[in-house]
Parts: C-alpha cells; structure tokens; sequence
C-alpha cells in the first residue's frame, strides 16, 4: 500500500516521518513522484493539480490537509465516483482560531483600533468601553471551528449568536438558520466573524447587502475563506463609515496582490492565511486511523458530503 502527499503549503518530510511513526509498512511518496499509479492507494493533498485523482486507478481514500475542501471538490471530474473525501475534523486548528478571533474580537470591543489612532495622532485619550455582555458577537458558521470559538467567547461574557445553512442547537448560542433568518441575524450582530465552509451558496455572501444589514459602526472578521468576501463591497462601507473595520486573514487571490488597497486601508488588519494552520501529529492520528477503517472496508468519518459542499 502506498500514501501520496501533494501539497505546495505543508511540510512533505514532516508528514512522511509521522506517517512512518503510524503506519510502517506503508510506502510514501511526495508529488510529482508517483511511481506506478496502481499503487496509489490514499492521497493527503492541498489544492492537487488537475488529472492526478482521475489518473490514481486503485484510489480508496482522499485526504484534505485543510478545513475547508473547496480545492478538492473544485476539481469537479478529477474526483473518482466513490471514493470518499475526508476532511480532518480539528488537527490542531481550534485553539488557533479561538485565539485568532479573541484577538479580533477584543480589538474592537476594547476599541484598540481607536486607541492605535489616537497614539497616531499624538492623542491621549481614555474611551468608554461597554461590558462583554453587552457586545453581541455573530458567528457565521456552527461547525467544529465555529463551536469552538463560540465556547471561548461564552466563556468571556460575550453576547453570542450564531447562523448555518440548516437549523443548530448550541448551548448559549441563540442559533438562526437559512435565508429566512439570515437578517434579524445580521441586524443583531456588532462584531460579524465568518467560518463558512465555500460552497456556492456561501461564495460571496459578505456583500453589499448583507454586510449593510449589520448595525451602524459593526466589525468583521473573516478567517474562512477569501471568496466569501466582496471586497470592493467591504472597502465602500468601510470608507461610508458604515462599518468601523475588518480584520482578514484570507484573500482571493492568496497571496494578496501587492497593490491591493487592503494592505494599506486605516481600517483593515490582515494576515497571511495563518490563522489556523493544520498541525502535522494530530492530523496523522487522524489520517493513520481512517486509513486503517478504509482498509478493513468500514465507513470513514468525517467525510464529505460532495453535494453540500463540506
């Protein structure tokens, strides 16, 4: 049996020295090194060029290095019928994100962004700042990531609220669903964070329209997934005063173009896709597992339904 890793972003010796430590008797090669295809019998890709899973005849099992799977599923054809698509469900990116987004979030309700405009200025000045409880927090986004940063923003008194495609039960959490309730959602939320899966309903949903039906003076924070964002959108409300500012972390394209007006817009703060990255040993327990259920012929976890998207 042998594992193939494709991935221009993550460590290829990293993840054949914990593959090794897991799965011994298990070849490994790193693309564009092949080998006989017949071999192939499980991917780890990122974003794989296109042919190479059509081109793979014995495949049993595609691995996605990443939360979100849209590289995958975005290769449409390439993806033999029946071959599951499996994302990781955590590998260490949870507590990542939940850091990520506290650092966001405590930006703009401790109003750190005024206080870095006032020390621009040369201003000393003491702002008014109004209790956790009283700062309503929404979450576009329930699944493994967004109920992670829900829990850290409960456990700190925030307000939080949170909307999916399909109806959710989280605790603490007052949870909307679907088209109907995606604007009494917005019209309640000061600071909007976005951990959407990218499917085509989701792709640039942070526009015009629903990023005006946020109150007066809101925040964003997108750490999903640069397509959901319209950001010529974004930039004319942020310039209108509308919404006070946004703190990104994906792009489309990656990486953001030099003369991208992001990196020098008063009112934005990015960074270059790192908010949660996947960490090499939990993600190998994980994928040395599901291989071992995919060869004794048992059902994987965490695989993705191609149709929804995620």
């Amino acid at each position: 049996m042998t594992i193939l890793f494709c991935s221009a972003v993550d460590d290829a010796e990293a993840y054949r020295r914990a593959m090794a430590d897991r799965l011994p008797e298990t070849a490994f090669r790193v693309h564009p090194d092949v080998g006989p295809p017949e071999e192939i019998r499980h991917v780890l890709v990122w974003r794989p060029p296109a042919g190479l899973l059509r081109s793979l005849p014995n495949l049993r099992g595609v691995f996605n290095l990443g939360a979100g799977v849209d590289g995958i599923l975005a290769t449409g054809d390439d993806l033999p019928e029946g071959v599951p698509v499996i994302r990781l469900a955590d590998a260490g990116m949870a507590p990542q994100m939940v850091e990520w987004m506290l650092h966001g979030v405590l930006r703009f309700h401790r109003r750190f962004d005024d206080y870095a405009r006032a020390q621009a200025a040369g201003r000393w000045e003491r702002l008014s700042v109004p209790p956790a409880s009283d700062v309503r927090v929404g979450l576009m986004g329930l699944g493994v990531l967004g109920g992670a940063v829900a829990e850290a923003l409960l456990a700190r008194g925030y307000s939080v609220r949170g909307w999916s495609r399909r109806p959710k039960d989280l605790p603490g959490v007052t949870v909307f669903h679907g088209a109907d309730g995606l604007s009494d959602f917005l019209a309640g939320t000061d600071i909007l964070i976005c951990l959407l899966p990218l499917t085509d309903e989701t792709r640039g949903i942070l526009n015009a329209d629903t990023l005006g039906r946020l109150p007066q003076g809101a925040a964003v924070l997108n750490a999903a997934r640069g397509a959901h964002l319209v950001d010529a959108d974004l930039l004319a409300l942020l310039d209108a005063g509308h919404l006070r500012g946004a703190q990104l972390d994906v792009f489309e394209p990656e990486p953001l173009p030099p003369d991208h007006p992001f990196w020098t817009h008063p009112k934005v703060r990015l960074t270059p896709h790192i908010a949660a990255v996947t960490v090499v040993e939990p993600s190998c327990d994980q994928i040395a597992d599901t291989i071992r259920r995919l060869e004794r012929g048992e059902a994987p976890p965490n695989r993705v339904d191609r149709d929804a998207g995620y």
